[in-house]
């Protein structure tokens, strides 16, 4: 069967309950500060926090507020550092190798079976954009007009600066991070299959000598495992709070509603917001009594749709159910 090489705009992701198109983000002074001193001293932004804090959504939200491309790898355990600079398709040259429908000769090259990875389009977007269309011309002569994803997401943003979010790096091996120490560090690589350096594209505008004010790397952790220590000493560190107050989650649910719904938000909008906003406060303060995990500002959130939706009002009808669905879950009485 023939692959499929044409790929549908993936540019409107992220319009779910778990945002990642940068449309809303609450930014804290102290986190764009910290944005800041990364990008001044051309380290990465390591982002401490708990689960739903909203450490994801920052950096598609900082990248679309600078019109810089946007790159996301979200780690597993599986993940190697590797993977983040390029990968290798092994299964895919077995199969053409098995197949008759290939140009044999053209197995003896390698280099059009490595995908680039994250921070090889970050770093080199020109060089992995036409990396990917030489091996579709190789792979297949039909797919001479060809366009990989990345850049379909991409393409009004400046080509030349980039925001790259790693996802969840705590729940990698300890090599993974250590492994990453030299990419990030000093922004090229080395393609192990084919020998090609990858190295960073210099931007006309940017201060001379001074390549890594194009790029911001956002690394996330919930502090699952501990992270080297060389690594971290590698990082700039911020770690986000959850919303202190009542006014703060109220501000929150006001921008999300804006997007969600449009700016003319009803007063009935905001007191839900702020009623949930009390009700969360409440909520918090008898997990702290019992130990046990607090509910995030995204559960606050998800409660919002819910009621908002459903027209369920606090205290009133379903609201123990959906307090229970989204503030009181089962973990959180487990502890």
């Amino acid at each position: 069967m023939k692959e499929e090489l044409t790929m549908d705009d993936a540019s409107a992701t992220g319009v779910g309950p778990d945002r990642d198109d940068g449309m809303v983000y609450v930014m804290p002074d102290d986190l764009d500060l910290a944005i800041k001193v990364a990008l001044a001293a051309g380290r990465p932004l390591l982002l401490r926090g708990k689960p739903g804090s909203g450490k994801s959504s920052m950096a598609p939200f900082v990248a679309k507020e600078r019109n810089w491309r946007y790159y996301k790898f979200v780690v597993t355990s599986q993940t190697r550092a590797r993977d983040l600079q390029w990968s290798f398709d092994g299964v895919r040259r077995l199969a053409d190798a098995q197949g008759r429908g290939f140009r044999a000769p053209k197995l003896h090259e390698p280099d059009i079976y490595v995908e680039p990875g994250p921070l090889w389009w970050a770093f080199a977007p020109r060089a992995a954009a036409e990396h990917v269309r030489r091996s579709a011309r190789a792979r297949f002569p039909s797919a001479e007009g060809y366009v990989h994803p990345e850049e379909v997401r991409n393409k009004a943003r400046d080509i030349g600066h980039s925001v790259v979010l790693i996802d969840e790096i705590d729940k990698a091996d300890p090599d993974v991070p250590n492994g990453l120490l030299v990419p990030l560090a000093s922004q090229d690589f080395t393609v192990a299959e084919s020998g090609k350096r990858v190295t960073v594209e210099a931007d006309p505008e940017a201060m001379p000598g001074r390549p890594f004010h194009q790029h911001l790397v956002v690394i996330t952790t919930n502090e699952e495992r501990e992270l080297p220590q060389a690594f971290l000493r590698r990082c700039v560190i911020a770690e986000l709070t959850p919303p202190s107050s009542v006014e703060q989650l109220v501000r929150i649910a006001e921008e999300h509603l804006k997007v969600r719904v449009g700016k003319n938000l009803s007063s009935a909008d905001m007191e839900l917001a702020e009623a949930l906003a009390c009700e969360l406060e409440t909520v918090r303060e008898s997990a702290r009594r019992q130990g046990v995990r607090e509910p995030s500002t995204a559960e606050y959130l998800d409660a919002l749709w819910a009621c908002r939706e459903l027209k369920i009002k606090i205290g009133e009808g379903q609201w123990d159910a959906v307090r229970k669905l989204t503030l009181v879950k089962p973990q959180h009485l487990r502890g």
